[in-house]
């Protein structure tokens, strides 16, 4: 497929080759946050103390001269950042590696160029009276919309070209017919991709994909805990704590003597394997002071020797198991007075 005249003449180099224009959208995303900040404080500091100026006055005027200050610093910035050094094959490390920090460096230059003699005072531009002007007329600015965010993007992709200067936000291949480069497209680090978890809408270069899913809250994962459900990422939380049935409880003895945490699928489990130790508990607590351990240790075995375990153990809580103790109690204590009558006739 061939290129569209407009795009051939954008993309060739010197007139022998073609090169990739695709970038990171999130750096350039970054860069383009920055610019109105950084447009709001150079018209802040500009007509502080003239009673006859506003920022929004000359908003327009200083957006296009930043604009092309911008432009003109980035593409000779490195150069002058830092000289190189032969000696020193470090020195490039001199140079803030994030994008977004060098082009916040070129912008608070123009600002400084730009203020009035009160705006040169330390005093103002550390005051807090300064940042809540420059926060106002950025909210004006958007609420006008004086520059979108699309706008401000388009003037934030050349800029990250001129100063990525390891091209590591940018894709810098060549290439001799615009036919080969239109196929490198498909397959380059750089392309536009977006993400393809259902309700998510991130967009990100492709190279950033892997990273984007490890981290995307709307990737639905297995759980956590083991169970067999799948879960998306940001309720995983939520679902561990509230409502897997592989989340840990306490037992529901805790108050009266069990200290065992488990899954909680496995309560029955837990209260068929431990009814002795529950017993016991529960004894102590019907029968407090009036029987002493060992003695509470053979009304156990006697629940044992009737058989009533296996009910007994379906009992998942203090109360219930309180009520089947003291009924096979009463049981117990019919049984023996039956047999006495029995003994003394």
């Amino acid at each position: 497929m061939e290129l569209p005249a407009s795009e051939v003449a954008a993309v060739k180099d010197e007139g022998t080759s073609f090169q990739c224009q695709n970038c990171d959208g999130e750096i350039v995303h970054k860069i383009a946050q920055l610019l109105l900040p950084g447009l709001a404080a150079a018209c802040v500091d500009n007509t502080t103390g003239d009673p006859f100026k506003s920022p929004a006055s000359v908003a327009v005027g200083l957006r296009k001269e930043m604009v092309d200050y911008l432009n003109s610093r980035s593409e000779t910035f490195v150069a002058e950042f830092v000289v190189p050094d032969d000696s020193d094959p470090d020195s490039i490390q001199e140079i803030p590696e994030d994008p977004a920090e060098i082009v916040s460096i070129i912008m608070d230059d123009f600002a400084a160029s730009k203020r009035s003699l009160l705006g040169r005072l330390s005093t103002w531009l550390l005051s807090e009276s300064r940042e809540d002007k420059i926060d106002d007329f950025v909210q004006e600015m958007e609420a006008k919309g004086l520059w979108m965010i699309d706008r401000r993007e388009a003037v934030s992709e050349p800029l990250l070209r001129n100063v990525d200067f390891k091209n590591a936000y940018t894709c810098s291949m060549k290439f001799p017919t615009a036919a080969e480069l239109d196929e490198h497209k498909n397959s380059c680090g750089f392309r536009p991709a977006s993400c393809s978890n259902d309700g998510c809408k991130t967009k990100f270069c492709a190279v950033h994909a892997d990273n984007h899913d490890a981290a995307c809250p709307f990737k639905v994962l297995p759980c956590e805990q083991k169970c067999e459900q799948r879960v998306v990422r940001r309720e995983m939380d939520r679902h561990c704590i509230t409502v897997c049935p592989m989340r840990l409880i306490n037992c529901p003895f805790y108050q009266i003597g069990c200290q065992s945490t488990y899954p909680l699928r496995t309560l029955e489990k837990h209260c068929s394997e431990f009814i002795h130790s529950h017993l016991l508990y529960v004894l102590q607590v019907i029968h407090r002071d009036e029987a002493s351990i060992d003695e509470l240790k053979e009304r156990v075995q006697l629940f044992e020797k009737s058989q009533s375990l296996e009910e007994l153990s379906r009992a998942l809580d203090v109360r219930s198991l309180t009520l089947a103790v003291k009924e096979h109690e009463a049981k117990i204590k019919t049984l023996e007075e039956n047999m006495d009558k029995v003994s003394l006739a």
